[in-house]
């Protein structure tokens, strides 16, 4: 391979090489919807590392199909990957897109060699009380709802949409996330207008409701890129519109925390993934790494720095009920 280069997210550090210069990952990153940004707070570029996490091989070939291959953290892909780069229906799902190959790698590489896991959820800081809020759910279960109501009230952002952790020796480490957020254009134009670009402001009709658009939240963000042990308030919504009222359910028993947990830290892992339309790409999940997820889940859930975990049916307008707390 003639060119190769590093990357690097958080702690995680990947080797990338290809015969195909135009296959790397451009820099800097741009803020749109299929960017990366919209998963991880940056992913630098670096020196090839002497010993990198994970490899990624890219060779790229005039005629056939995609093939995929991964053995002992290499991930190989041979094939025409420059035509169907051009070509595919949607960007996000490639091997640089935000729901692509990489991000997903990325936190295998975490959990792997740092042992850092990794929420599919928003987090509010607030700054005063020294308090973490995760709100944490897959697509459509509320989480931009949150963000952007906890930043009008005074909260400060942690991640739009993946928020990590670690346990370590100094404590429970928290790591900020994205900081930019790929939100619908009619929750923007209607429901979070202070929110909305200038440029879309007063549009109407459907087509506000069928465009997402990638908006950078970074003056918004705390002043902390890591958190050691705050307290942590854990929340696993499902907003509705047109709701009646506000019913929040506190998982007490440690058993369904801790399976909650699991489940969401081990989904965007586990899941296989269809890139470029047409390859088959199964998720990176081992026995041995969901053994070890397990066990931070219960460890986590078990915290003495965990204030509350429930999970909250509400309409937009009730998401916080009380449950976000005056400052201390």
């Amino acid at each position: 391979m003639t060119h190769r280069t590093g990357l690097r997210v958080l702690q995680a550090t990947v080797g990338v090489e290809t015969d195909a210069r135009a296959l790397l990952p451009g820099f800097p990153l741009k803020i749109e919807v299929p960017s990366l940004l919209t998963d991880f707070r940056d992913v630098l570029e670096v020196p090839y590392p002497a010993r990198p996490d994970g490899r990624i091989s890219l060779s790229n070939t005039p005629g056939g199909d995609l093939e995929y291959s991964f053995r002992k953290e290499l991930a190989a892909f041979r094939g025409p990957l420059r035509k169907f780069e051009r070509s595919a229906s949607d960007a996000r799902y490639s091997l640089w897109g935000n729901q692509g190959f990489f991000y997903r790698f990325s936190l295998y590489l975490l959990e792997l060699r740092h042992a850092v896991f990794s929420f599919h959820a928003c987090g509010l800081y607030d700054e005063r009380s020294h308090r973490l809020y995760v709100v944490a759910g897959g697509a459509g279960s509320g989480k931009t709802v949150y963000l952007l109501s906890g930043i009008a009230k005074g909260l400060r952002l942690f991640s739009t949409e993946t928020v990590h952790f670690q346990f370590g020796r100094s404590g429970l480490a928290w790591f900020k996330g994205s900081l930019v957020d790929n939100i619908r254009l009619g929750t923007l134009v209607h429901d979070f207008p202070m929110f909305c670009p200038p440029e879309f402001a007063g549009l109407a009709g459907d087509d506000v409701w069928r465009r997402k658009i990638a908006l950078d939240l970074s003056d918004r963000q705390a002043s902390r890129d890591t958190l050691l042990s705050p307290a942590v308030v854990l929340i696993f919504p499902h907003i509705e519109e047109g709701r009646p009222g506000l019913t929040v359910t506190c998982i007490e028993d440690k058993r369904a925390a801790a399976k909650a947990v699991f489940d969401n830290i081990s989904q965007k892992i586990a899941e296989s993934v269809l890139l470029y339309d047409r390859l088959a790409v199964p998720g990176l999940d081992t026995a041995g790494l969901a053994a070890a997820r397990l066990d931070a889940a219960r460890l986590l859930v078990g915290h003495r720095t965990i204030e509350s975990i429930s999970s909250v049916l509400s309409n937009p307008a009730e998401c916080w009920g009380d449950v976000l707390r005056s400052p201390s």
